[in-house]
C-alpha cells in the first residue's frame, strides 16, 4: 500500500513563504521583519503572562502582613498619646462623679469619684489599645509559620511588627501603672 502525500500543498506552502519574506511592506520594511516584530510581541506577551502566573503562584505578596504591621504600630502609639474614645469616656466618668458625690461628700471621696474614676477610665482604654498593638503584632509575626511556611517574611514588615509589639508592652505596662495609681496616683487629700 502506497502513502500518498500532498506534495504540492507542501510546495505552495514553501513558496508562500518566501513570497511573504520578501514582500516589502508599505513601511519599507519587509514582511518578514514585521512578522519576526510581531512573534516578538507575542512572545514578549507571553513572558509577561507567564511572569504573572509566576506571581500568583508563588503566593500572597505580603501586602496584609505589612498593613497588620502598621496598624500595630498605630495603635501601640495612640495607646501611648491617648484617643478619643478614652477622652470622651474619661468625660463621662467625670460628670458621674459629679452628679453621684453629694456637697456634704468629704474630699477624698469627691477626688476619688469625680477624678480618680476618670483617671482609671483614661488609663483602661489606652490599655485596650495596647493589648490590640500587642496581638496584632505578634499576629503579624507568626503568620508566615501557619500561612506559607517556606515564603519568608519581607524583613520591614518584621521590624514595623516588633516596633508594634514594643509599643503595646510599653502602652500596657504603662496602663496597668497608671490603673493601678503607682503611676502618677491622686493626691492625698489633707
Amino acid at each position: 500500500m502506497e502513502i500518498k502525500t500532498d506534495e504540492p500543498a507542501a510546495e505552495d506552502a514553501r513558496t508562500e513563504e518566501a513570497a511573504t519574506a520578501e514582500a516589502v511592506t508599505e513601511d519599507g520594511t519587509t514582511r518578514a521583519a514585521a512578522t519576526e516584530d510581531a512573534s516578538g510581541a507575542d512572545a514578549d506577551a507571553d513572558t509577561d503572562a507567564d511572569a504573572k502566573s509566576d506571581a500568583e503562584a508563588a503566593g500572597p505578596s505580603g501586602v496584609g502582613q505589612g498593613a497588620g504591621a502598621v496598624v500595630s504600630v498605630a495603635l501601640g502609639i495612640v495607646s501611648l498619646t491617648g484617643n478619643w474614645v478614652g477622652t470622651v469616656a474619661a468625660a463621662r466618668e467625670t460628670l458621674v462623679g459629679q452628679l453621684r458625690t453629694s456637697s456634704t461628700a468629704s474630699v477624698s471621696q469627691q477626688i476619688k469619684e469625680v477624678y480618680g474614676d476618670a483617671w482609671h477610665t483614661t488609663a483602661l482604654w489606652a490599655g485596650l489599645f495596647a493589648l490590640v498593638a500587642l496581638v496584632t503584632g505578634a499576629v503579624v509575626l507568626v503568620r508566615p509559620a501557619f500561612g506559607a511556611p517556606g515564603r519568608p517574611q519581607a524583613p520591614w514588615i518584621k521590624s514595623v511588627a516588633w516596633a508594634g509589639v514594643a509599643l503595646g508592652v510599653i502602652g500596657l505596662l504603662l496602663a496597668v501603672l497608671k490603673y493601678s495609681d503607682v503611676l502618677l496616683g491622686l493626691p492625698p487629700a489633707s
